[in-house]
């Protein structure tokens, strides 16, 4: 056990599994209670079961005031603050042509990696500001930086939040509220089959190819980059995009 985040309570969501899933484990080996959120209750449970009880769950559907809402009293009931906020859960279009996204599709994208932010950010902020400071994470994606057809409307959602992390970071600093966000290289886990259209071996060679790296990122890698981040070690860091990529960006 570490302690670089030792005293610090941190609200994940999308930490059922994939990245989100790292970086609660991470972040508790660190010394964080954790509040593992996620739409899909049964992952949740089994994550912050695993953690131990440093640990809660909720059920959360973050394109939802109300239920953000319902999770930070959950881990305020629990454990009385919240220093780290992790918006992380998200959700894509299949790869395909731009014109075939439904609007329900749509709607759901923009909901989900667009609005639950600033659901995140009319709940949280004015608790760190009472707290006297916070960080508010966010995952993005080099898809925000670096758009590949296929992918038009999420990548532009991505867009948006880091542009939305820059803006807030200049906007919150005086409050001494940190906004960062991650933009990772696609990894190994349930949307990678959206994001390449299918899931077959050569379009796996084909994808890493493109990684200077040569591999896809871990959960392990993206909870490493948010760890420092929402630590102490980066308390003069704000309003950051940082890739995490193996050089895809380059």
């Amino acid at each position: 056990m570490g302690e670089r985040l030792k005293g610090k309570v941190a609200v994940i969501t999308g930490a059922a599994s994939g990245f989100g899933e790292g970086m609660a484990r991470r972040f508790a080996e660190e010394g964080a209670r954790v509040v593992v959120s996620d739409i899909n209750a049964k992952g949740a449970e089994r994550v912050a079961g695993d953690i131990g009880k440093a640990a809660i769950w909720t059920q959360t559907d973050v394109s939802q005031a109300s239920e953000f809402e319902e999770m930070a009293k959950a881990a305020l009931d629990a454990f009385g603050r919240i220093d780290v906020m992790v918006n992380n859960a998200g959700f894509t279009h299949r790869n395909g042509d731009m014109l075939g996204v439904d609007e329900a599709t749509f709607d759901l994208i923009t909901a989900v990696n667009m609005k639950a932010i600033y659901h995140a950010a009319l709940t949280v902020v004015p608790i760190m500001e009472s707290q006297g400071g916070g960080v508010i994470l966010t995952t993005a994606s080099t898809a925000g930086l670096r758009p590949r057809p296929g992918l038009t409307w999420y990548n532009a959602s991505k867009g948006w939040a880091i542009t939305a992390t820059k803006s807030m970071a200049v906007e919150l600093a005086p409050k001494n509220i940190r906004v960062n966000c991650l933009c990772p290289v696609a990894g190994d886990t349930g949307m990678l089959t959206q994001f390449m259209g299918e899931d077959t071996p050569e379009l796996r060679a084909k994808f890493r190819a493109s990684i200077p790296l040569g591999r896809l990122s871990t959960p392990l890698d993206i909870a490493n980059a948010a760890l420092w981040l929402a630590s102490d070690e980066a308390a003069f860091i704000t309003g950051v995009a940082l890739e995490v990529d193996g050089g895809r960006c380059i």
